[in-house]
């Protein structure tokens, strides 16, 4: 983004959120409401249920549209994109014509191609563009950045990244299709959260390997995902995503030449979202109990739980919103760039062949 807004520094931004299903009701809506600045100020669903439910939240001056291009010419300040993956490229592209900035819910496109070209129009037409990655906020990765920026872990060797569920029955839908139009499966859906935060901590892949399996019965993306990057840096991530997962591993599990860093469930916000709180209620937001911090040391035995607690920073997924509306208001890049989002997509798409071809994909840096 080139130059701030030409807008009153005092009035709301108004934003229009294109989907209310869970991306767009459970984070995208909330986060939005919640920050300083910015305004709800319509939502694209043909769905009346979920056109019920927007309204009954967000009160009567909530406009309700049907389709994306209502919202182009509605004196909006920001369109947010939370509809299904394939929408993403076609309606990002619309708006930015349209002269509008864009938030795109993660992953920003289906090839790192498109999010390139979708960052040449954004630069093209001085507009933010940028990606929701909210789980650069979750409080185990906001402790392991305090970690590394510490030095506390030496030089790190190995970096273990899971996000992992028991799921053995198939919930259907988009995002459980097998149509490689839909961007479906479970590498683009939870692997674009743990190969941008393993960039993000790491620096750039130059080799990808991948095995990606579809083990439910009934079921037809991939369901059960393992990507090993090495990065630039010497480091080694090892990322799963499995919806097959009996018995769950630590969330991460970090290797230093000094100390390491394990780390057991999950940050606590995407619960208490969908539970019906909310960041901007005064209450403690992001913080788990002690029984769920997570241990840093060397040596000990796994039988006695190994190394000493380290409380969990509290997870902060409102500071993404906040800094999407601070970039609008005074220029800058935004939290997460399509750039970022490029890159990530390019491990993603390796992996993807490295899994279907049984080979390691070399990246150019």
């Amino acid at each position: 983004m080139k130059d701030p807004l030409n807008a009153d520094q005092t009035a709301a931004l108004r934003v229009g959120l294109v989907g209310f299903g869970l991306a767009g009701s459970v984070f995208h809506a909330p986060l939005i409401s919640a920050t300083e600045g910015l305004v709800l100020d319509a939502v694209v669903t043909s769905n009346p249920e979920r056109q019920a439910q927007a309204r009954a939240e967000y009160g009567e001056g909530l406009r309700l549209v049907e389709t994306p291009q209502e919202l182009f010419d509605a004196g909006l300040d920001l369109v947010v994109i939370a509809s299904p993956n394939k929408t993403h490229v076609p309606i990002a592209t619309e708006a930015l014509q349209a002269g509008l900035p864009v938030v795109v819910d993660k992953p920003l496109a289906g090839t790192a191609a498109e999010a390139r070209a979708l960052a040449a129009l954004a630069e093209e037409r001085g507009l933010l563009l940028s990606v929701f990655q909210n789980r650069r906020w979750d409080n185990d990765f906001l402790t392991l950045r305090g970690l590394l920026a510490d030095g506390e872990l030496g030089a790190v060797q190995r970096f273990e990244s899971r996000f992992e569920r028991w799921r053995p029955q198939p919930k259907g839908g988009w995002r459980e299709s097998g149509d490689p139009v839909e961007i479906g499966g479970l590498l683009y859906d939870l692997g674009s959260h743990l190969v941008d935060q393993a960039l993000v901590l790491f620096g750039p892949a130059l080799r990808v390997y991948a095995e990606a399996d579809v083990r439910r019965p009934g079921a037809q993306a991939d369901d059960d995902t393992f990507i090993a990057i090495t990065h630039a840096s010497g480091v080694r991530s090892h990322l799963h995503v499995s919806a097959t997962t009996a018995q769950l591993g630590p969330r991460f599990r970090v290797l230093g030449s000094s100390a390491g860093y394990v780390k057991y469930g999950l940050d606590p916000q995407e619960a208490a979202l969908r539970d019906g709180k909310r960041p901007s209620t005064g209450e403690p937001w992001g913080v788990e109990p002690e029984s769920m911090w997570g241990r840093v040391g060397s040596g000990e035995s796994p039988l006695t739980g190994g190394g000493r607690p380290l409380e969990t920073v509290p997870g902060d997924y409102p500071a993404y919103y906040a800094a999407v509306a601070k970039a609008l208001r005074e220029g800058g890049e935004p939290p997460v760039t399509a750039h970022e989002a490029a890159a990530a997509l390019d491990v993603l798409e390796a992996a993807r062949r490295s899994a279907r071809e049984g080979v390691t994909v070399e990246l150019a840096l």
